[in-house]
């Protein structure tokens, strides 16, 4: 059997020369769907050249961080946990003052828990800028808007 066309595969050089910058406005936006779309941009499943062993998707501005919306009782019930490496060193927060005080952590810690774990997903969650309010320091590389 023959193959009448050649099969083609798209190499990273490609896939990192059409990146592109894109912005998400947060405001008045569930957390999980502005996290699940971000995720979804970064890792260039929405490209039909994604490849899940490479790095090609896009870069991702998410702008109004502190406007982003929790659903339900999650502001008081859903509590984050870190470690300060010290015995006994367990920290808690909840939802809702680390978004009064850190939104854009809020909304980091959504992505970065959509992404893989390796050090595939520490690269591509370099790509991700969350901004408070509505200026980010990103004009020049002109973002497209996406909506949520």
């Amino acid at each position: 059997m023959k193959l009448t066309e050649q099969t083609r595969s798209i190499s990273r050089e490609s896939g990192l020369r059409d990146r592109q910058w894109v912005v998400i406005d947060a405001s008045e936006r569930a957390l999980g769907r502005v996290a699940s779309r971000a995720a979804s941009l970064l890792t260039g499943k929405t490209r039909p050249d994604y490849t899940p062993n490479q790095d090609t998707g896009d870069f991702v501005v998410i702008i109004n961080a502190a406007k982003v919306r929790l659903t339900g009782s999650k502001t008081v019930g859903k509590v984050y946990y870190r470690h300060t490496e010290w015995p006994g060193g367990i920290r808690k927060t909840s939802a809702g003052k680390m978004l009064e005080e850190k939104p854009e952590r809020l909304l980091e810690i959504a992505v970065k828990g959509m992404l893989p774990k390796n050090r595939l997903g520490h690269q591509i969650f370099n790509k991700l800028k969350v901004y408070r309010g509505a200026e980010h320091p990103h004009a020049a590389q002109k973002p497209k808007s996406v909506t949520v």
